[in-house]
C-alpha cells in the first residue's frame, strides 16, 4: 500500500511541477516569443503527458527517424574520432556532417601553400564505416584563413639595406657550419631557395617545446671594439605563429629585450628583427647596444615554441655603429656577383644578354651585351633594373664602367624619370652632354653622372644604336654624393650607412593575380581531394555585412591573426570566381552553397545576400543552395524568422538551416528557460517545413552535440545551447527538435507507466 501511495503522490506532484512549467512556457508565449502554439500538437494540460518528461523524451527515436531531409550534425574532428559516447549520438541521430573547423583553410593550408590532408582522411574513412557523409564548410571565408601565409604572398619585395658587416656567413652559405655551434644539429639545417627573395635560409625545426637553447646555432667569435655600439639584424619567417629570441657573448646585456619582449613573434611573412639598444635602468631610458670585450658572439634560440623557422643567411648582419661610414649602393645587384640577372630584366625578349665570368672589372662576373646584325635603335638592345628608391631631395652619383670589342655606343634612359624625363641628355664623364656616351675597344670605362630630383626610377642599359658590338658592364652604383664623413652624431653615421631596406610593393593589379592564383590553388587541391567523398560546399560564407553590403575588410581595425578578406583583393567578383573553381574542379552535380548568419535578425542583410546571388548567377556562375546558419537566442523576433524564409523561398533554391543552435545565456538554464527553448527549436523547424517547398528543402544541420564544456571553448562557453546536455542526456529542446521534424507531438502515442 505505501508504494502505491507513493506511485500517486509522484505522479501528483510531476502534474503539478509540469503544469507550472507548462503555465510559465505559456506566459512566455504571450510576453517575449510572440508565436502560436500548431492545434496539430495539441493543447497543453494534464491530461496531455501522463508521463514523466524525461522519461518521454527517452522513448523517443534516433532524430533522423522523424524525416525524410537530410539531417546533419556540425561535429569537433576529435571529439569524434576519440570520444565513443560522442560518436554514437552523431551516427544513430543523422545522415551528415559538417566539420567546425578541420576543413577550413587555416586548418589545411601551412605556409607554403600545401594542403595537410591527414586528419581529414581519416575521419572520412571513420564516417564511412557509419554510413555519413560529409558537408564540406568552408571554401572561401574571411575567417579561419591562414592569413599569415596569403599576406605572406602579397607582401613587399624586401632588399635589405647594406651594410659593412663584421659576420662571416660563408659557412653558413655552403652549409658546413664550420665555426658555428648547433643545439639539435638534425633540427638546423641549410635550404636554398627558402630565404628571403629566394636565397639561401637557416631552417630551425623545434619538435617539442622546451628551452630557448634547445635548438640555438651559435656564431664563432666576431672581433669587435669595445665601448662600440652594434646594431644586429636579420630577417626571420616561420610556418606557423612561433616565438624566438637572440643571445649573445661580449655584450652590456646578453638577454636583452626586444620590442618590448624578451621573445620576439615569427609568422609566415618576412620580419626584420634588430637589436641596436638596450633598456638601462640607471639612465631609465634605451642606450646603445655596446660591446664589453674585444670578440662578441650571437645565437639564435628558436627552441621555446615548436615550429618551423628560416633565417634568411644574406641578411643576417652585425655592423658596428661607431665605425666610419661606408658607401651604399642603391643598385640591388649591380654587380651581378649573384651570378645571374636578380634585379634586372633583358627586354626584347632578351636576345643578346647575359651575365658571364670571362670579363668583370671587378668581383667574378660582368653582364655582356651584344647587339644583332641588324640592330640600329637604341632599345634594339635593352637592360633594365627593378624599380629604384631614391630620396628627391638628395643628389646622387650614378656610375658603372662598361668596354666593347671595338668602338661602341649607348645610352641609359631612366623610366621614372630624372628631373622628370625619361630620356634626358646627361653631362656623361668623359663623353660632355649629350644623350648617348661613347665605349672604347678592349678598355674598361667609368661613365658616371649626377641624379637630383629622382625618387623611383629605373635604370634602362639602351646598347642597339651599332650593330655587331658586344658590350661588357659592371659595377653599376647609385651612391649619396654627399655621405656622413668622420667623426659625428651616431644616429647621423648610422642613418648615411643604414638606410632601411628598400621595400618594392606590389601593385593591386599584381596582388589580384597573386590571390587569384592562391584561391584557384586551394580550392583545386581542396574540392579535387575530396571529389569522391564530398558532394556539397560551403563555397562562399558571409560574404554581407549586417546592412546587406558586400562584406569589406578595409575598416576592420585590430582583425584577428586569421582574418583575410579574398573580396578586397579579387573585388566583387571574388564569388564568381569561387564558384566556378569548386564546379570546375569539382563533380558536375555537386550542391554549391553560399552560406551566411543574422539572415532572421536583418532582412536588409538577407535581401542583399538574394541579391548577390542573383549577381554571382548573371557573372555565368550556378549558385545551387543558399545555407541561413540561425545562430539564435530565446529572444529571436519571431516574426522575421517566417519572413525570412518566405524571402529564402521566393529564390526557388536550395535552403538549407546550416548552423542551428539556440543559446540560454547560462550553463545552468531553469525548466522555463529549458523548455522556452524546446519550443524555439520546435517553431523554426515548423516554419522551414510550412515555408520551404519541400523540393527546396535541403536540410538542417544542427551545430554541436552537447552542451558539455569541452564542445564550447571557442563557441558560445558558459552556455547551453545544443539538443544534449553536458552528459549526453536528451534535452527538452531534443523533443522540441523531434517533434517539429516529424510536424506532431510525438510523445502522444507514448502509453504506459513509470516503474519503480
Amino acid at each position: 500500500m505505501k508504494a502505491k501511495i507513493f506511485k500517486y503522490r509522484y505522479i501528483f506532484l510531476q502534474f503539478i511541477t509540469l503544469l507550472g512549467v507548462m503555465n510559465s512556457l505559456n506566459s512566455c508565449y504571450d510576453d517575449k516569443m510572440k508565436w502560436g502554439r500548431d492545434p496539430s500538437y495539441g493543447e497543453i494540460s494534464s491530461a496531455e503527458l501522463p508521463l514523466a518528461l524525461q522519461e518521454k523524451i527517452s522513448r523517443y527515436d534516433v532524430l533522423k527517424a522523424y524525416t525524410d531531409m537530410v539531417l546533419g550534425i556540425g561535429i569537433d574532428l576529435t571529439s569524434y574520432m576519440e570520444n565513443e559516447t560522442y560518436r554514437n549520438i552523431v551516427n544513430q541521430n543523422f545522415d551528415e556532417i559538417t566539420v567546425g573547423y578541420n576543413m577550413k583553410h587555416g586548418a589545411m593550408v601551412n605556409s607554403s601553400g600545401q594542403l595537410n590532408f591527414t586528419q581529414v582522411d581519416a575521419l572520412i574513412n571513420k564516417l564511412k564505416e557509419a554510413n555519413l557523409s560529409v558537408f564540406g564548410h568552408t571554401l572561401v571565408w574571411h575567417k579561419n584563413q591562414n592569413a599569415s601565409y596569403l599576406n605572406s604572398l602579397i607582401a613587399p619585395q624586401i632588399i635589405p639595406s647594406p651594410g659593412e658587416s663584421q659576420l662571416d656567413v660563408s659557412a653558413l652559405l655552403d652549409g658546413s657550419f664550420n665555426g658555428w655551434s648547433r643545439n639539435n644539429a638534425a633540427g638546423i639545417t641549410v635550404v636554398q631557395g627558402a630565404g628571403l627573395n629566394n636565397g639561401p635560409a637557416v631552417r630551425f625545426e623545434t619538435t617539442t617545446a622546451g628551452n630557448e637553447w634547445d635548438t640555438q646555432l651559435a656564431s664563432p667569435e666576431i672581433p669587435a671594439v669595445v665601448g662600440h655600439a652594434y646594431e644586429i639584424s636579420f630577417w626571420i619567417r616561420s610556418e606557423a605563429p612561433g616565438q624566438g629570441r637572440m643571445s649573445f657573448a661580449g655584450m652590456v646585456n646578453n638577454y636583452p629585450w626586444v620590442n618590448g619582449g624578451a621573445l620576439f613573434n615569427t609568422s609566415a611573412s618576412w620580419t626584420q628583427i634588430t637589436y641596436n639598444e638596450v633598456w638601462s635602468s640607471s639612465e631609465n631610458a634605451n642606450v646603445p647596444f655596446t660591446a664589453v670585450a674585444n670578440a662578441i658572439k650571437i645565437a639564435f634560440d628558436l627552441g621555446k615554441v615548436p615550429g618551423v623557422y628560416y633565417v634568411d643567411i644574406n641578411s643576417i648582419s652585425v655592423i658596428d655603429l661607431d665605425a666610419a661610414p661606408v658607401e651604399m649602393n642603391y643598385v640591388n645587384n649591380g654587380g651581378f656577383e649573384t651570378g645571374d640577372l636578380t634585379g634586372w630584366s633583358a627586354l626584347n625578349n632578351g636576345a643578346g644578354i647575359e651575365v658571364t665570368n670571362a670579363e668583370k672589372f671587378s668581383g667574378s662576373y660582368s653582364v655582356k651585351m651584344t647587339s644583332s646584325a641588324t640592330s640600329q635603335n637604341a632599345w634594339d638592345l635593352q637592360l633594365q633594373s627593378d624599380e629604384i628608391a631614391l630620396d628627391a631631395s638628395k643628389t646622387y652619383t650614378f656610375s658603372f664602367y662598361v668596354k666593347s670589342n671595338v668602338a661602341g655606343k649607348g645610352r641609359v634612359s631612366f623610366p621614372g624619370g630624372v628631373n622628370g624625363n625619361e630620356y634626358p641628355w646627361m653631362n656623361w664623364t668623359g663623353s660632355g652632354a649629350s644623350e648617348a656616351f661613347t665605349t672604347a675597344a678592349g678598355t674598361w670605362t667609368l661613365i658616371s653622372v649626377e641624379l637630383t630630383n629622382t625618387s623611383n626610377v629605373k635604370l634602362s642599359f639602351d646598347m642597339g644604336y651599332l650593330p655587331d658590338v658586344t658590350y661588357y658592364i659592371d659595377e653599376i652604383k647609385i651612391v649619396e654624393k654627399t655621405a656622413a664623413q668622420g667623426v659625428k652624431a651616431r644616429y647621423a653615421k648610422v642613418k648615411a650607412r643604414r638606410a632601411g631596406p628598400i621595400i618594392l610593393d606590389k601593385t593591386p593589379e599584381e596582388k589580384a593575380q597573386i590571390i587569384g592564383e592562391a584561391m584557384e590553388s586551394w580550392i583545386s587541391q581542396m574540392v579535387g581531394h575530396y571529389k569522391n567523398d564530398v558532394q556539397a560546399w560551403d563555397v562562399v560564407n558571409e560574404p554581407m555585412n549586417d546592412a546587406g553590403d558586400l562584406r569589406s575588410g578595409k575598416n576592420v581595425t585590430n582583425p584577428a591573426s586569421d582574418e583575410f578578406y579574398w573580396q578586397d583583393y579579387l573585388g566583387k567578383d571574388y564569388a564568381v570566381t569561387a564558384f566556378k573553381l569548386a564546379r570546375q574542379y569539382g563533380n558536375s552535380s555537386d550542391k554549391l552553397f553560399i552560406n551566411d548568419y543574422g539572415l532572421e535578425n536583418s532582412l536588409a542583410k538577407c535581401d542583399g545576400l538574394i541579391d548577390y546571388v542573383s549577381y554571382i548567377e548573371s557573372k555565368g556562375a550556378q549558385v545551387d543552395g543558399i545555407g541561413t546558419q540561425m545562430h539564435l537566442s530565446l529572444s529571436a523576433d519571431t516574426s522575421k524568422i517566417a519572413q525570412m524564409f518566405q524571402k529564402l523561398a521566393a529564390t526557388g533554391k536550395l535552403i538549407k538551416i546550416s548552423e542551428f543552435d539556440i543559446q540560454i545565456g547560462t550553463a545552468s538554464p531553469t525548466p522555463d528557460e529549458f523548455a522556452q527553448q524546446a519550443a524555439l527549436y520546435q517553431y523554426v523547424v515548423d516554419m522551414y517545413r510550412k515555408f520551404i517547398p519541400a523540393a527546396q528543402q535541403y536540410g538542417i544541420t544542427v551545430w554541436g552535440v552537447s552542451d558539455n564544456a569541452d564542445e564550447h571553448t571557442n563557441w558560445l562557453p558558459n552556455d547551453a545551447p545544443c539538443l544534449w546536455d553536458k552528459d549526453y542526456k536528451r534535452k527538452h529542446a531534443y523533443k522540441g527538435f523531434a517533434d517539429g521534424l516529424a510536424g506532431r507531438d510525438v510523445s502522444a502515442d507514448f502509453t504506459g507507466e513509470l516503474q519503480y
